[in-house]
């Protein structure tokens, strides 16, 4: 069983990549610090796949914690980089903490990568290195344009250290960027629960159907789209962990074309957020309490992936539909909530 760490696991998306690779018959280490995830995480990839994944809680901000672990554990084949803050408007209010957190921990990762010959590295990116698009959809060809947030900007930099790196070692790593991943794993044991306030659409739909919330805010009506709300391209949190394993098949088994490869992980296909919500209240008959407000700075107006590479050279596609991600969504919430 080849050894593969993941940064981050006990995470949303970490955590459903964990169930996958276990599934693939990967042995996994998880490390977190549990700044925005909880042990009760753990129990839950126990209960899916029945294995309990090695788990260490370690804050890859401390580089001499870092060095030690991977002492006693150099016999990784390869790295999935999930750790990371990640809410925009955090990150404008505490740059510092960003560019802390996002960066030093990936250059020791890759510093320790180096010391012990690990050549295999997933990156975990973002839509947000895009900015507004200048035409869609987004293919992995477009400008990356300057940032409108810290957040947006350590994904840019963070791919930079990558290219970097992989030029001037044995390193061979692929940037996966991510653009809205929602839902919930069929079993309800994981899904996405956020601390505090959702930073993102769909936690703060199904917390305001919930009752925890009195109303969702849609943050402008009259952008250039058909219903007047923002697009976004929604995808399936499982189809997106399915996505990892396949890369790190591809890297592992040396298919990759370059040392350093970028791909878009989405549907293919926009949903504005008015969409989203009629959707939701569709599958699930819940009456979501709504209302229009004021646009959000920084929020940009339609963007969607082009996934073309995705599914024709990493052998990968998004499976599941807008409405099996809100219906499991909504049942992880009411199970959360015991409702």
């Amino acid at each position: 069983m080849k050894k593969i760490l993941v940064t981050g696991g006990l995470g949303y998306i970490g955590s459903h990549t964990v169930v996958e690779l276990q599934k693939s018959g990967y042995q996994v280490l998880i490390i977190d610090n549990l700044s925005n995830s909880s042990l009760d995480v753990l129990e839950g990839i126990t209960n899916i796949s029945k294995i309990p994944p090695t788990f260490e809680r370690l804050d890859l901000r401390f580089k001499a914690d870092v060095s030690d672990f991977f002492k006693r554990n150099s016999d990784i084949e390869g790295i999935i980089h999930f750790a990371a803050s990640k809410a925009v408007g955090e990150s404008v209010e505490n740059p510092l903490l960003y560019y802390e957190n996002n960066l030093n921990t990936l250059i020791y990762l890759l510093q320790e990568c180096n010391t012990y010959g690990i050549e295999n590295f997933i990156f975990s990116s973002s839509c947000t290195v895009y900015g507004e698009p200048d035409s869609l959809p987004i293919t992995e060809d477009a400008p990356v344009k300057a940032a409108t947030s810290p957040y947006g900007n350590t994904k840019q930099i963070s791919e930079e250290i990558l290219k970097d790196t992989c030029s001037v070692s044995s390193l061979k790593a692929i940037a996966l960027r991510y653009f809205n991943p929602i839902g919930a794993h069929e079993t309800l044991e994981i899904g996405e629960l956020p601390a505090g306030v959702p930073q993102n659409l769909v936690p703060f739909i199904t917390q305001t159907a919930a009752g925890l919330r009195k109303e969702l805010s849609v943050f402008g009506n009259d952008y250039p789209t058909e219903d007047g709300s923002c697009i976004r391209d929604y995808i399936h949190v499982v189809d997106l962990a399915k996505a990892h394993v396949i890369a790190m098949q591809r890297l592992l088994s040396k298919k990759n074309e370059t040392q350093f490869e970028v791909f878009n992980l989405g549907t293919g296909r926009g949903s504005s957020v008015l969409e989203v919500v009629n959707s939701f209240e569709k599958t699930t008959g819940e009456k979501l309490n709504y209302k229009i407000v004021a646009r959000r700075p920084g929020d940009v107006i339609s963007v969607y992936a082009d996934t073309k590479k995705a599914n024709e050279v990493l052998g990968w596609k998004a499976e599941k539909t807008m409405e099996d991600a809100l219906k499991s969504a909504w049942k992880w919430e009411q199970k959360v909530r015991g409702i």
